[in-house]
């Protein structure tokens, strides 16, 4: 059981940074896509991107998600080479 244990932490060591999340354009994905794409945000948080991008319209800057309640420095650093902000035209 050991031996198991052990080379499932040393798999998860070597293989677990490789697997990123995908981009995800926060001003035209979806709330699923969003909680499926970035890390630390599930569907509430995802649903309140949305909601603050149908109220406030689109984002400027990947900073602007630091206004969606629920949003910090934390979950913004870890998912900002996978946030994309381009305009949905």
């Amino acid at each position: 059981m050991r031996y198991v244990k052990t080379v499932l932490l040393l798999t998860s060591l070597l293989f677990g940074g490789w697997v990123s999340a995908a981009p995800v354009n926060i001003n035209v994905a979806t709330a699923e896509e969003i909680a499926e794409s970035l890390n630390g945000i599930g569907e509430a948080r995802a649903a309140a991107i949305v909601t603050f991008r149908e109220r406030s319209g689109p984002f400027m800057s990947a900073e602007q998600l630091l206004q969606v309640k629920g949003i910090g420095e934390k979950i913004l650093e870890k998912n900002r080479d996978n946030i994309v902000v381009k305009s949905s035209e």
